[in-house]
């Protein structure tokens, strides 16, 4: 069976985007609506999803493919209660254990060190194993680092005389008999050859920060790694934090200890000192550090990206204003620190950091990412003395569509080849391959290729080998779980299959009754918004049924895709099979690939635009379908789609009778500068946006039912933000439910049996104010 069949057999029908689209009904035997909602069978029950792992979804382990390209390597269960590192032929045959668990188990270890990453020297001559792991902010990045050496044996821990688990980012040199780490905030470097460990930082503290970030930087611009090797080995570029007059956030914990303890971290909400960052380079034996010249003052500005440019005495640095609506990539001069600007990004809203740059052409030449177009499209940036020259790589006069990240770029020695990238061409809930031509000359003509098949309907991922010529590929649709193969490129044939979750595919077959199936509906200004909706299988449309609206609304989420939803859209099937219609819209704003106007338009209106269209769309389907009960409509949402929920109840409450925030943000003054100053805009200036779009302002105006929860460890958004509006629905008289989840964080999922208690209270408040009324 060809994968194309096999997935066509397996999704779940999905509606074509088409305007006005009608949807046929379900088979009309009696409604689930009847009587109490608790005497309703379903299938299976909430514990079955969030405690007993019914549905678990199996991942194909971590996997690298080796830089000779012989193929792949993956991990598989082996002695000692540990695991080996097996490679295999991308053409699916195994080649040979390279690494065995009895390898990478200490001496006097009565088990094997477990692997939560792995990396390995050019060469595959040495492993570097990341293992024993603890969380810093938000992941997981301190731990134990192992160096196991595959032509002697011998297996070595980094930094063995320090304290347990206090490692970050260790990383090889280019000729691999060196590792550098950051422990405490300083930078170190250790030679395998006989162990010794060199200090490169010594001014690392609580407010000195070298080689990683604090919380709001790897929060919002994905920073942790602070470091990088010159690619002779030579030297280390790395960052440095100054957090010292960043305002600290205190979080109590009321349960650990007899009396209360504190946490304090700095946290710069909007319109504080936020850390100041520079960049400099050092010798990799030690020696005095060169700072970078960049203009501007360092508490003002975001150094979001850094990275050598395709050779061993330059940077490239992305820098942000702190509006960020302005970013310059800077070429840094190692030896002096002197800067040229190569060019610069504007937006009248935000512009966007740039990952995955790609060196050809003995690194004069590079991709880059830009919406200066009014879509996120690839260029190619060729260096020169006056600065640099773009040239389009995949712009099609055919049609504008947004380019999602670029996975691979395949050049040969005439500078010739292929950049492989991932897209939305035709669709915008689904994600494709596509190549674009390198030529010699930027101003040659672009050849643009859709590598996924047309009929391979869904969301698609590629980690594509050196030579572009195999895939391991990641497929999923609504109602299909992951799947996993490796694929011959660019023809997409099978090779092998490596994790399908068959398993879970069965009890899906057995246990999901609805169909979830797409549409769009229209915004008063005519704009047309993406949109799913799931119904119980037995619907009667001669019946009223209640609503439940699924947001998320903001510009770091897509809540419509034809992916796999996982839990959420587990629970809203459980909720079709309680007599529930469920429906999700993703607003004007949502991080959907339709183009630069769409994502900016809600620029200083969360809150308003966003919801606004919630409500349009909640009048366009009850007037499509009059079996939904306009009458009893709720919504939900968490984190930023708790605080459309809130904006919702609050703006529309004639339109929307219940909702549950989970961890919403009521008063946007109260998050963090990087996020919410961009969408929202700089204090002062943006002072009475900011009152205007806060949930918070108008909490008097509810008049239906909310269920309000929140983690009080929630280091992210705070319980402080929960405890304000409480505070202001208190002086309003207004009544509600609220429930404090006692050192949970953003997540609500932490200790047991968490999960499940938030998802039965959330179902019981649906059941008690839309199907007991």
């Amino acid at each position: 069976m060809t994968l194309s069949t096999f997935l066509r057999r397996q999704r779940v029908t999905a509606v074509a985007l088409v305007t006005g689209l009608t949807l046929v009904a379900c088979s009309s035997t009696e409604s689930r609506y009847q009587g109490t909602p608790h005497n309703l069978p379903t299938t299976f029950e909430l514990s079955d999803i969030y405690q007993k792992n019914t549905f678990a979804v199996e991942s194909f382990p971590t996997s690298r493919w080796l830089a000779d390209g012989r193929g792949f390597t993956t991990l598989e269960a082996g002695t000692n209660e540990g695991q080996d590192i097996v490679l295999y032929a991308a053409t699916g045959e195994q080649l040979e254990v390279m690494v065995s668990a009895s390898e990478l188990t200490p001496d006097g270890a009565e088990s094997a060190l477990t692997i939560a990453d792995y990396q390995w020297s050019d060469d595959a001559s040495k492993v570097l194993i990341f293992t024993n792991t603890r969380r810093s902010w938000r992941t997981h990045t301190l731990g134990d680092y192992w160096v196991l050496d595959r032509n002697s044996g011998e297996l070595l821990q980094l930094g063995a005389d320090m304290p347990e688990a206090t490692l970050q980012f260790a990383k090889f040199n280019p000729s691999a008999d060196r590792v550098a780490f950051v422990m405490e905030n300083n930078l170190y470097v250790q030679v395998l050859a006989d162990r010794s460990v060199t200090q490169l930082t010594d001014d690392g503290s609580t407010d000195t920060i070298n080689g990683t970030f604090d919380w709001v930087n790897e929060e919002e611009f994905y920073l942790r790694d602070g470091f990088r090797w010159s690619p002779d080995g030579q030297h280390i570029a790395y960052w440095q934090l100054d957090t010292s007059d960043v305002p600290m956030f205190t979080m109590i914990d009321n349960v650990s200890e007899l009396y209360p303890t504190l946490t304090e971290f700095p946290y710069p909400k909007v319109g504080e000192t936020n850390s100041a960052m520079r960049i400099g380079v050092m010798p990799s034996h030690g020696g005095e550090t060169t700072w970078m010249q960049l203009p501007g003052k360092p508490r003002d500005h975001y150094l979001v990206r850094m990275e050598w440019a395709g050779n061993s005495d330059e940077l490239l640095i992305q820098q942000m204003n702190r509006a960020q609506n302005t970013m310059h990539l800077w070429v840094a001069e190692r030896q002096q620190g002197n800067v040229q600007r190569l060019l610069t990004e504007q937006s009248d809203a935000w512009v966007e950091q740039v990952d995955d740059i790609q060196f050809f052409n003995n690194g004069q030449s590079f991709t880059w990412l830009s919406e200066r177009n009014g879509f996120r499209q690839l260029y190619r940036v060729d260096r020169n003395e006056q600065g640099a020259e773009l040239s389009p790589l995949t712009s099609d006069e055919h049609r504008d569509y947004d380019i999602i990240d670029v996975k691979q770029i395949v050049i040969n020695a005439d500078n010739q080849g292929w950049v492989y990238y991932v897209a939305a061409p035709d669709n915008p809930l689904q994600r494709v391959l596509m190549r674009a031509a390198i030529q010699p000359q930027a101003d040659t003509a672009t050849t643009l290729e859709r590598l996924t098949p047309a009929d391979w309907a869904g969301t698609h991922d590629y980690q594509i080998d050196a030579k572009g010529e195999f895939a391991i590929h990641s497929y999923a649709s609504i109602g299909q779980a992951p799947q996993t193969r490796m694929l011959s490129l660019p023809d997409h044939e099978v090779v092998s299959e490596l994790e399908l979750n068959e398993t879970l595919a069965d009890t899906l077959a057995e246990r999901i009754t609805s169909e979830t199936e797409f549409f769009r509906v229209e915004a008063r200004d005519g704009l047309q918004l993406d949109a799913y909706i799931m119904r119980p299988a037995d619907l009667d449309p001669s019946k009223s049924y209640p609503l439940l609206m699924y947001v998320y609304g903001e510009p770091w989420g897509q809540t419509v895709a034809d992916n796999w939803l996982g839990h959420s859209w587990l629970w809203h099937e459980y909720l079709t099979q309680q007599g529930f219609i469920v429906v999700s819209v993703d607003n004007r704003g949502t991080r959907s690939p339709r183009g630069q106007a769409w994502r900016h338009s809600i620029y200083q209106q969360l809150g308003v635009i966003t919801v606004r269209d919630q409500a349009d769309a909640l009048d366009a389907i009850t007037d499509r379908w009059d079996y939904i009960d306009s009458e009893r409509v709720a919504i939900w949402g968490h984190s930023g789609g708790g605080s459309q929920t809130l904006n919702a109840l609050f703006r529309y409450p004639e339109k929307f009778h219940a909702g549950i925030a989970l961890a919403p943000v009521p008063d946007l003054r109260l998050y963090d500068t990087i996020y919410q100053e961009r969408y929202s805009g700089l204090l002062p200036e943006a002072a009475e946006s900011y009152e205007y779009t806060s949930a918070v302002s108008h909490a008097g105006n509810l008049q239906g039912d909310l269920l309000l929860v929140h983690g009080t460890a929630d280091d992210n958004v705070h319980y402080q933000g929960s405890e304000r509006l409480i505070d202001e629905l208190v002086r309003a008289q207004k009544q509600f439910r609220f429930m404090a989840y006692p050192n949970r964080t953003h997540g609500i999922s932490e200790g047991e049996g968490t999960s499940l208690h938030l998802r039965t209270m959330m179902t019981e408040f649906l059941q008690q104010n839309l199907l007991d009324n």
